[in-house]
């Protein structure tokens, strides 16, 4: 066997044996307890928006301050929740997600012990 294939059999155990170990299958299920309901309730902020603005024309019209309508500020707040999402994820990750991820990160790279 050539030094290239060798080297990739060894990548391929490497990677296989982080994929099924405890600590990357906590990190994944951490991930994916975090991101799937933000990315739930995010989609349905805005799904909201999309269906006031298709089925309750009057309501999305309605002015609140002189030209600024509900519509206008339903929209704004889309931006703003989007940065928000973005603010919180950054933060959530730098703690509970990031430390660990160099730690496998480390363990693949390095080849010690995780």
């Amino acid at each position: 066997m050539s030094n290239d294939a060798q080297s990739r059999t060894d990548d391929d155990s490497t990677f296989t044996e982080v994929q099924q170990s405890a600590e990357f299958t906590d990190l994944r299920r951490r991930f994916r307890s975090f991101v799937f309901p933000l990315t739930g309730a995010f989609l349905a902020w805005y799904f909201l928006f999309v269906i006031c603005a298709a089925f309750a024309p009057a309501f999305m019209s309605h002015k609140l301050v002189g030209n600024i309508n509900v519509g206008l500020v339903f929209g704004l707040l889309q931006f703003v929740s989007t940065f928000a999402i973005t603010i919180v994820y950054v933060r959530w990750a730098d703690r509970h997600f990031d430390p660990v991820a160099e730690k496998i990160r480390n363990h693949v790279e390095g080849g010690g012990q995780a």
